[in-house]
């Protein structure tokens, strides 16, 4: 794409970050971004609820806060019932008003497959954006959110496990990262990412090159829900993430004792997950206190060392 040149873009695409930061004043910037997806679930009330609160991550990535959203919808109204619609806008709407975001309206467009997101606009002070770029050799990597959704996504689309196995992974899915956003500028973050699509080492390699660093993580240390691995070695996984795990082949160093699942689910596409970030040793515990009354982890799953690449041990 060509560069786009003006003073007033502080964060653009060049370091794959999870949001646009647009500068309007000294101490005022706005953060934007957008994002949808097909539904991961059944429910269609559900997946509205999913496919907001991880539009809203990544505003809450870069520390700012989401003040706007617009809704992107895609539906096939000619062969589905416009209550299905109504349900996926109502699910939304629940955590865009639990996250004091204001829905001002939308687009839609006819299509084979429904699709949902919202295009959201935040706040932010110039002067306190957390981006991926600034992970420094020293810091601790956090981790806020379980991973494996992907696979116990396509465990459930190939009846490997009901429903109810989904109850508790959903609601971590729905579950809003607004106070790890926050928790970041509380403990002085040096940078952070959302891990959404292209799995943790993904996202852990954009950190890692943005920054000019190396990331190791400890394998065994990496929340994982429940039953993920067993998923794995029965064969639910993802087309995704078996393409995450070829592409995160070429940078990516695993020590020979990391089971084959569990490095398998380190490249699982997830949807609305947590943060991965990167803060000072000594700030672990102010990171942690914020959280505190949350449903946000704060695993401690790696560090940050000169070099580049990514170690997994």
């Amino acid at each position: 794409m060509p560069v786009t040149a003006n003073a007033n873009v502080l964060v653009g695409y060049n370091t794959s970050d999870d949001a646009g930061v647009y500068k309007l004043r000294d101490d005022l910037a706005l953060v934007q971004t957008v994002d949808f997806f097909t539904p991961i679930v059944d429910d269609p009330y559900e997946f509205g609820r999913i496919a907001a609160a991880n539009a809203l991550s990544d505003v809450y990535a870069m520390g700012g806060t989401p003040i706007s959203a617009l809704n992107v919808v895609a539906f096939p109204i000619e062969t589905l019932d416009a209550s299905i619609l109504e349900q996926i806008l109502h699910g939304g709407a629940s955590i865009a008003q639990q996250a004091g975001v204001a829905i001002i309206g939308g687009h839609t467009i006819k299509d084979s497959e429904p699709k949902y997101g919202l295009a959201v606009v935040g706040t932010i002070d110039p002067n306190r954006i957390v981006t991926n770029a600034n992970a420094r050799p020293g810091d601790i990597l956090v981790l806020t959110k379980p991973i494996g959704t992907g696979i116990l996504s396509t465990a459930l689309k190939r009846d490997f496990i009901g429903e109810d196995a989904m109850r508790e992974p959903i609601e971590w899915m729905a579950a809003l990262n607004d106070r790890a956003g926050a928790a970041l500028h509380a403990a002085g973050a040096h940078a952070a990412t959302d891990v959404t699509g292209f799995g943790l080492l993904g996202h852990a390699r954009e950190m890692a090159r943005a920054s000019n660093v190396a990331l190791c993580i400890r394998a065994k240390d990496v929340p994982l829900h429940a039953g993920v691995l067993e998923l794995v070695e029965r064969g639910a996984v993802p087309g995704g993430t078996r393409d995450n795990a070829d592409a995160h082949a070429a940078f990516t160093r695993f020590a020979s004792g990391v089971p084959t699942a569990l490095a398998l689910a380190l490249s699982d596409a997830q949807t609305s997950g947590g943060l991965l970030v990167s803060l000072p040793p000594d700030r672990l515990s102010t990171f942690e206190n914020a959280l505190r009354g949350s449903r946000a982890l704060c695993a401690v799953i790696g560090e940050v060392r000169g070099g580049d690449g990514i170690a997994v041990e």
